[in-house]
């Protein structure tokens, strides 16, 4: 019988690990958050931009049908309250989804869907959703799934704030801010669920993100995630690949909950990650600190992680931390995501988000409450109403430096004492920052072979010339490095690859 145990344990092993990988294509890493763009959009941006930059997937907008909120001049919210799980919403239908996921993972670019499985909607003033379907709220009805009262918790009851800090299965059972709380221990609405995620999954996603996953118990997420379907072969993925799940868990300590009960069965949001860069990279503390970046900081470990600066709740200032750079910021801002994506700590994300003033405020849309595709300016920059921060050379630059470093370690650390800190990524890449207000001006070991590099920061490189800043390296592996304080950007990046001019 020991034998027995010992094959379980090793099962159980096996599956929390494939929950844990994204299943990128070989060579690419970083995953961005396309907030609210349409399915052909996204399609198109997979094969005119990401896919040639060597980005590794997306996580897209909740696919099914949400209601409509005109009462609210369509919130973004408005996603994260569905009705059913029809995939038609306003970025596109079943088809176009379909195609999208096709053309993106032929491109290179996987597709993780952002899954709203805590809940369905609250009891808003409007009783139809984006496919067309409507419900009775206050029946807990909702024939499109279909979902009776018997599926969701009983008795009905509400979140207060100090549930956090000491009721967590009130936190669990009860109501986010009015929105009906379904059962996942009820074995239809599980089923519900299960055939919800695995039809995406048949379509060729590669994972979820699951929304308010702390605000549902772990073992029947485990019940659920052990149900899915592997990864559609057809579209790329290898034999028995588990999709890749990271879930939503808000957590910086002294609450009920804590992210340590969601890592035995995938991966979870580091939200710490992003408020720590978000401190040090405003200069609240001293850069020279992030040297034992990672779990000494207090942080998950490292196969545990979702690392992002920000994301589509706290940059608007939900979602707990408080105090987190947003493209509002934006030099600060791109130092702290070129330290995220240039340290081997955790699997990141980046933000790409529309401009908004109000927190409340949903897409770009025009008069008929279309959302409007984000134009392309001739510098590769978005407009109409779309920051677009993956194409800001400074970010999608450093996810080539990230996928120029590869699997190697962090060494040859250097710092100042202070504010300005460097490091190289084994031998394939070499990073510096510059955050105190005096220039940056040494002699440091790059580890790099000799030769003439484009700093990627300042500029692409061109035919064979630099647009931005060159560094010449010798054959001993340094180089002189300037990096001045009144600089637009705070940071220099070397590595291996089609950016170095000759050798």
């Amino acid at each position: 019988m020991q034998w027995i145990s010992a094959l379980t344990g090793l099962l159980l092993i096996t599956l929390v690990r494939g929950y844990k990988n994204p299943y990128y294509a070989p060579g690419r890493s970083v995953n961005v958050h396309l907030f609210e763009w349409k399915w052909n959009d996204i399609a198109d941006e997979c094969e005119r931009f990401l896919g040639p930059k060597g980005f590794g997937g997306i996580q897209i907008s909740p696919p099914n049908e949400n209601v409509v909120l005109r009462t609210y001049n369509r919130p973004w919210w408005e996603r994260y309250q569905p009705i059913s799980y029809v995939l038609v919403t306003r970025s596109g239908n079943e088809q176009q989804f379909a195609d999208m996921v096709q053309r993106c993972n032929a491109a290179g670019v996987r597709i993780y869907v952002d899954a709203v499985i805590n809940h369905m909607t609250g009891e808003p003033p409007e009783n139809y959703g984006t496919a067309g379907n409507s419900a009775s709220y206050k029946d807990w009805s909702y024939p499109a799934v279909p979902y009776s009262a018997e599926d969701f918790n009983w008795p009905q009851c509400g979140i207060d704030g100090m549930d956090y800090v000491n009721n967590a299965s009130r936190v669990r059972n009860c109501e986010l801010v009015g929105l009906k709380d379904l059962n996942q221990g009820h074995e239809h609405t599980r089923k519900r669920i299960v055939d919800f995620m695995n039809k995406l999954i048949d379509l060729g996603v590669a994972g979820f993100r699951i929304d308010a996953a702390k605000h549902m118990w772990p073992n029947d997420l485990r019940i659920i995630y052990d149900r899915l379907n592997n990864l559609n072969r057809a579209h790329g993925f290898p034999s028995n690949a588990r999709p890749y799940i990271y879930q939503e868990v808000i957590d910086y300590g002294g609450e009920a909950i804590s992210r340590n009960e969601y890592t035995p069965i995938g991966a979870v949001t580091e939200f710490l990650a992003g408020s720590e860069l978000s401190n040090a990279f405003r200069g609240n503390n001293q850069l020279k600190w992030l040297s034992s970046w990672g779990p000494q900081w207090g942080l998950l470990s490292h196969g545990d992680a979702l690392t992002f600066i920000e994301n589509h709740d706290n940059e608007r200032g939900h979602g707990g931390g408080g105090g987190i750079l947003t493209y509002k910021e934006p030099r600060q801002y791109k130092g702290a995501i070129a330290f995220l994506l240039a340290h081997p700590y955790g699997e990141p994300q980046i933000m790409s988000s529309f401009d908004f003033w109000d927190s409340e405020t949903g897409p770009p849309m025009d008069r008929d409450e279309n959302i409007i595709s984000p134009s392309i300016n001739s510098d590769g920059t978005c407009g109409n109403g779309w920051i677009c921060q993956h194409r800001w050379r400074q970010i999608y630059a450093m996810v080539g430096f990230r996928n120029a470093a590869g699997t190697t370690g962090l060494n040859n650390w250097w710092d100042n004492g202070s504010n300005q800190i460097a490091y190289c990524r084994g031998g394939n890449a070499f990073i510096a920052f510059n955050n105190d207000n005096w220039d940056f001006n040494q002699n440091l070991q790059t580890c790099l072979p000799a030769g003439t590099y484009c700093d990627v920061i300042s500029g692409d490189k061109v035919n064979n010339s630099c647009r931005g800043k060159m560094v010449r390296v010798g054959n001993n592996g340094f180089a002189q490095i300037f990096i001045g304080a009144n600089e637009n950007d705070m940071m220099l990046a070397i590595h291996v690859g089609p950016e170095v001019t000759s050798l």
